[in-house]
């Protein structure tokens, strides 16, 4: 296990992708959680960033800049900055394009964004000599059989299936390709499915969710029997934040929890929840491609880390969530209109 005293001690954090699902939780994370360090969010505010995901950071420790992964003048600028802040000595990249369903409608999108924009952080990593820690997805591992026994590792093949997980399978790619050329402090890690506040409707729960809250019937993928593993946004914040400061330099750390459950288990545990009967839902066709499983052996960041996910009860994960749902109305109902006008015309 990494001694403590060996950790790595950043002061200033450019976050990419910080006022999107994920990159949101984590830099409301590194607030509460290290009142020390400075966050500079780099964000394109695309139809899944939202500024009011940040509503709460204390204007003195992030400073928001509203501006694309791609412009490398832009990035070389807050990365050489000089001001009376400690200069950004980490890059943590969370910022992608990540909806399969939008890869495969059109795919462009996702080859800019997810490698020539993680081409550009690394670029300047590399020139500053910055620790670069690059998020990815157990998506490039493609997917497994309902019945194997077997979960993900570090060393799985790569095989992705879907426009999306392609192009953050490239991205992996580029960041150990720069570590191994060039010397740059990289770590990557793979993670499962995410759930918790600040998720676009779009994706899986929170549209279940919101579905239910709109009077709309929910809509479930084929039969529902593909299964993710789930996690608590917060479980991989902290995890990111072990990787980063604790890592080993070169190595990638594969993050799950262990919530292994098929999708109409999952729609099934909400329906319940929301009170309403277990078969109000419709079905509709599957995604081409479709992944069958997904499943997480976090074994290594167990053991060199000594990380362990804190949120392991689904079910109550799920209660806080459709709270939170509940609770925030006026933050997801303006994208919620559109979103399902796009699935209708996918026949979703």
């Amino acid at each position: 296990m990494t001694d403590e005293r060996d950790a790595f001690r950043p002061r200033h954090l450019l976050v990419t992708g910080g006022a999107g699902f994920i990159g949101a939780n984590f830099v409301h994370h590194v607030v509460r959680e290290h009142p020390d360090i400075h966050i500079t969010v780099l964000d394109a505010l695309t139809y899944a960033g939202n500024r009011a995901n940040l509503t709460g950071v204390p204007d003195d420790r992030i400073t928001f800049v509203h501006g694309n992964i791609c412009n490398a003048e832009l990035v070389e600028s807050l990365v050489s900055a000089q001001s009376t802040l400690p200069p950004i000595d980490a890059i943590v990249h969370f910022a992608a394009e990540s909806h399969n369903d939008n890869s495969i409608l059109d795919a462009a999108p996702f080859l800019r964004t997810n490698i020539d924009g993680t081409y550009v952080l690394l670029e300047a990593a590399r020139r500053h000599d910055l620790r670069f820690h690059h998020i990815s997805t157990d998506e490039v591992y493609g997917d497994l059989s309902l019945d194997d026994p077997h979960r993900f590792t570090e060393t799985s093949p790569y095989k992705p299936s879907s426009p999306y997980s392609a192009s953050k399978a490239a991205s992996d790619h580029l960041v150990r390709a720069w570590h191994r050329t060039y010397g740059v402090r990289t770590t990557i890690s793979n993670c499962s499915n995410n759930y918790g506040p600040w998720q676009h409707v779009e994706k899986f729960i929170p549209r279940q969710i919101t579905n239910i809250l709109s009077g709309i019937r929910p809509k479930l993928y084929g039969q529902g029997l593909a299964v993710r593993d789930w996690i608590s946004v917060e479980d991989h914040c902290s995890a990111v934040w072990a990787v980063l400061t604790r890592g080993r330099i070169g190595e990638t750390y594969l993050v799950g929890a262990d919530g292994e459950y098929s999708n109409i288990e999952v729609l099934r545990m909400i329906l319940e929840r929301m009170g309403q009967p277990a078969d109000a839902f419709d079905h509709v066709n599957d995604r081409p491609g479709g992944d069958k499983r997904y499943a997480i052996d976090a074994g290594k960041i167990q053991r060199e880390l000594g990380w362990r996910p804190q949120y392991t009860d689904f079910a109550a994960g799920l209660d806080a969530t459709i709270e939170w749902y509940r609770t925030h109305r006026d933050w997801w109902e303006p994208a919620k209109a559109s979103t399902e006008e796009k699935y209708r015309l996918q026949g979703h």
